[in-house]
């Protein structure tokens, strides 16, 4: 139990680097834009070929990577992340930065899913949805501890010291993940049309446009937390840095809440989830017009808003496992790639929704989404329903 914890611990370090890798180039962007002699906007460009890059990259290598072996394959791509990492901080050029981004981009996808799936491996069955539901927690820790620690160093001193922390922190995930992760693990090995068929079984499809719907519903507002704190809600810069510190110490929780809900009842219990989502975001507009229920209201959300990110994670799994063996790792990546996928359409939409309106409602597109996914669950467990009916028939 020991030596689980150890690797329990490791898993969730690589998701903490991946996410200050990822994230810090938000906290940093102005910095980032001054010492390339470029504009902000140029500057934020990198987020979106990173977005792009990563939910392109992320299914072809997984597919690709099925074939080789598994400790080996993530063995490979932390070093060429590591490599990407410190290649960022030693640039002193726009286009080398972005190459750079996208070359970390191009793993990261990928090493997000042979994590998930070294989890379930590794865990007891009784502790798989909360490894996951940890690893997933990685991201918001590195949003709440690792990107504040990285803005300030690059204030400090420079952006470049701030991605030397992060290619230390991945030096140490690299030796940590070498000693303690199992070189032994079997797996089914398939090629890309055995892989593929996994995506024609309606479970996954289905899964698939529910956590993009949710992502969606989130990142239709979320895209803009902090014109929402600050020209919406009146906060002023110092109070903002606290406010979304404690927006990130919710998502942490929301992902141990989502662990638990995978562990007790999984997708069955989402509906009812999604109906207090569906009637929070339609509050948002009056919610907004004080300081106290507009922050009160953002909180809520963040907690339960990611509920659906281990049930979904813990569903593809089980059906790769019993029914597609060799596309299992396909089926670990489709969490990160559809939830990319749905931050796009959720920031086209709050775009959109500003263009024609204001803050204040910015809850409806969010709404939309959300009674989308609500449909989507509700259909997926009745299929998931007739499935094991049929299982108990034969």
């Amino acid at each position: 139990m020991t030596k689980y914890r150890w690797q329990a611990s490791a898993l969730v370090l690589v998701t903490f680097m991946l996410g200050c890798n990822e994230f810090m180039v938000v906290g940093v962007l102005s910095d980032i834009a001054r010492s390339l002699s470029v504009s902000v906007a140029t500057a934020g460009y990198l987020v979106t070929i990173f977005a792009i890059v990563y939910a392109i990259s992320t299914p072809i290598i997984t597919i690709l990577a099925n074939r080789f072996d598994r400790y080996k394959t993530l063995m490979g791509l932390l070093v060429i992340f590591l490599i990407g990492n410190t290649w960022s901080g030693f640039t002193t050029s726009y286009g080398w930065f972005l190459v750079s981004r996208m070359l970390t981009a191009a793993v990261a996808g990928a090493i997000e899913s042979m994590v998930v799936l070294f989890a379930n491996d590794i865990a007891p069955r009784n502790q798989r949805a909360m490894l996951i539901s940890w690893i997933a927690a990685g991201f918001s820790i590195a949003s709440v501890v690792g990107v504040p620690i990285g803005t300030a160093i690059s204030t400090a001193t420079s952006w470049h010291v701030a991605f030397h922390l992060i290619s230390v922190i991945s030096l140490l995930t690299v030796i940590v993940m070498a000693w303690l992760l199992p070189k032994d693990i079997q797996q089914v090995s398939g090629g890309i049309k055995d892989q593929l068929v996994l995506l024609t079984d309606r479970r996954i499809y289905l899964g698939a446009l529910l956590i993009l719907c949710s992502a969606a519903a989130m990142y239709a507002y979320y895209t803009y937390i902090r014109p929402l704190l600050t020209t919406g809600l009146g906060f002023g810069p110092l109070a903002l840095n606290w406010l979304l510190f404690v927006i990130g110490l919710v998502s942490i929780m929301g992902n141990q809440l989502s662990g638990i809900v995978a562990k007790r009842s999984g997708l069955r219990s989402m509906p009812k989830f999604y109906v207090v989502d569906i009637a929070l975001l339609l509050l948002f507009p009056l919610a907004m017009n004080n300081a106290v229920t507009g922050f009160a209201l953002l909180v809520i959300l963040t907690l339960l808003i990611t509920v659906v990110n281990s049930p979904i994670q813990i569903h593809f799994l089980d059906v790769a496992e019993a029914d597609y063996p060799q596309a299992i790792l396909l089926a670990s990546s489709l969490n990160a790639i559809f939830f990319n996928i749905g931050i796009s359409a959720g920031s086209a939409t709050a775009a959109l929704v500003l263009a024609h309106s204001d803050l204040k409602q910015l809850g409806f597109g969010g709404a939309v989404f959300d009674a989308l996914a609500l449909i989507i669950v509700i259909r997926l467990n009745q299929t998931m329903t007739r499935c094991q009916q049929t299982n108990l028939d034969h």
